[in-house]
């Protein structure tokens, strides 16, 4: 069965491949203050890490900031601290096609959301989430550097010693976002 799931996988990674070289896209960013809308891809699988992204959106709120948060959750129950929380979505195996490509409304609507800022929180390139990042009409992306892989997706990229924290990760991405400042808009042709 271990084997099947790896065919699917490959199968979807080509999949993805495939409508990411499609894409024609300028990322574009000016500077943390003209920042209105927040889009988080995380990797929901990590429980511990809920705090601190209900912290980032506290501070995030407290700038006038939105934030959502579409999350990839293997389990069958989502954990109670999950549920009734306005700012998070969390898919599941059943909304994920036989690929292990995401088909829920709530994907498409969040693929779809022009954010300001994409922040991918998936530090283990689960493929729902993978795709959700490069397929996004967010118009800048951040993401962690991994020196083996290249990620297309990214506009920005953070290295940080492993393991990572998600809340220092945060914290040095907003860092490095205040520190851009073009004095014009900075557009990265993909």
């Amino acid at each position: 069965m271990e084997l099947f799931k790896k065919a699917r996988l490959k199968t979807g990674n080509s999949i993805l491949a495939k409508r990411i070289a499609k894409i024609k896209r300028k990322g574009y960013y000016s500077h943390f203050s003209e920042v209105k809308s927040i889009g988080i891809v995380w990797d929901a699988s990590w429980v511990k890490e809920f705090t601190s992204i209900s912290q980032f959106f506290q501070k995030m709120n407290e700038r006038n900031i939105n934030v959502k948060v579409i999350g990839y959750y293997a389990g069958k129950e989502l954990p109670d601290q999950y549920t009734a929380i306005r700012f998070l979505s969390c898919i599941r195996r059943n909304e994920l096609n036989f690929f292990h490509l995401p088909v829920s409304a709530e994907t498409d609507f969040f693929i779809r959301n022009p954010f300001d800022i994409l922040i991918d929180i998936n530090f283990d390139k689960v493929l729902p989430l993978y795709y959700i990042t490069s397929m996004s009409a967010a118009r800048f992306k951040v993401g962690l550097f991994d020196p083996d892989k290249n990620s297309p997706a990214f506009d920005l990229m953070i290295e940080l010693k492993k393991p990572v924290q998600v809340d220092n990760y945060l914290t040095e991405i907003v860092h490095y976002l205040e520190i851009i400042n073009s004095g014009t808009s900075n557009q990265v042709d993909k």
